[in-house]
């Protein structure tokens, strides 16, 4: 370990540097100018300091303040004449780890420099246990957020197979979704969490009976009953999870069917009541349903889609997401353009 030692009287440092050899293989660095020997704290490591009270033009009291107030942590070993207690209260408060008095005891100068070693050596071995243990939960934490994105891909893989409304529309959708969150300042791992949950929208739609959600008409007010289901559907199955962007998306299922004047389902809530990500995701759902062909509709004109969002600001909408997503359309159309859907394969 290395040893700093500051004292203007050159038989000292002899005397010191010679005892420190007695506490074990340790490399002492001796100064007798403290200006010297500030400079060489304030550029290099070190693991105890032991310092000199009485010196010119910097005393150790001066010099140890200086030292704790760069947020050095060594400890630091006051060798002082002087018994007065007034000066070893006011070195306790600037930071001194301990005491010893002239002329040095040759037995008590390596017991207390081998236990102030010890100090240092347990602080950081300390520190590093806790570097160590934040990098191993940072680690964990990447993995469950992997595990949990696979749970999101696996499970919106699945209701591709059954909802011709998949595909290219989840990732559009979820795209156009963070670009609002974007627009309206939320934080980055907001706007990255909703990206991943937004997928899950309609998740509750495995439940949906084939005969209505593959219908290529029109639904009957019976069969809309049932089919409004899977925002319901959808939040049950999500919330029974513990993860966090799992139970998201369930929040996001539940609520991207309500309208801002209450008219919406499954719970009718109005304005602010529905969740942010509810809001959010209803106008990026909507549109990209609006310009996506479908079997039983052809894909509406961009300005038909952009005007029927104005229109519906403040009914059907959260007017603050419209106006975001509006401000953002030259992204919009780029993210478009990147998310094609597929061409349906011939027979």
């Amino acid at each position: 370990m290395r040893i700093v030692v500051v004292d203007d009287t050159p038989v000292n440092l002899t005397v010191l540097s010679h005892l420190i050899a007695k506490v074990g293989r340790h490399e002492s660095v001796l100064f007798e100018s403290p200006q010297e020997a500030m400079r060489y704290c304030k550029a290099n490591p070190f693991d105890l300091l032991i310092l000199d009270y009485m010196m010119p033009d910097l005393d150790g009291l001066a010099f140890l303040a200086d030292i704790r107030a760069t947020g050095n942590e060594a400890p630091i070993l006051m060798v002082t004449a002087s018994f007065d207690a007034a000066v070893r209260y006011e070195a306790l408060e600037r930071g001194a780890s301990d005491f010893l008095n002239k002329p040095v005891d040759k037995v008590e100068f390596i017991a207390r420099v081998r236990n102030l070693l010890a100090l240092r050596e347990s602080s950081e071995a300390l520190k590093n246990r806790a570097a160590w243990l934040d990098t191993e939960g940072k680690k964990a934490t990447a993995s469950i957020l992997m595990r949990e994105r696979e749970s999101i891909a696996l499970l919106c893989g699945a209701a591709e197979y059954r909802d011709p409304e998949t595909g290219a529309h989840i990732h559009r959708m979820a795209h156009y979704s963070r670009l609002i969150a974007e627009e309206l300042k939320r934080p980055l791992a907001e706007q990255a969490d909703l990206l991943a949950a937004a997928p899950m929208h309609d998740i509750g739609k495995v439940g949906t009976p084939d005969a209505i959600l593959l219908k290529p008409g029109r639904l009957t007010d019976d069969e809309m009953v049932i089919m409004r289901r899977h925002a319901k559907n959808g939040y049950d199955i999500l919330s029974r999870s513990d993860a966090e962007l799992l139970r998201l998306g369930a929040l996001i299922a539940l609520n991207h069917h309500e309208k801002f004047d209450g008219s919406g389902y499954p719970q009718g809530l109005t304005g602010e009541a529905i969740p942010l990500v509810g809001r959010i995701v209803a106008v990026a759902d909507v549109f990209d349903a609006l310009t996506s062909a479908r079997p039983y509709k052809a894909a509406w004109p961009l300005a038909d889609a952009r005007a029927h969002l104005e229109k519906n600001r403040g009914s059907h909408f959260d007017p603050a997401c419209v106006d975001a997503f509006l401000r953002r359309w030259d992204d919009i159309l780029s993210i478009r353009e990147q998310f094609q859907d597929e061409e349906p394969q011939q027979p």
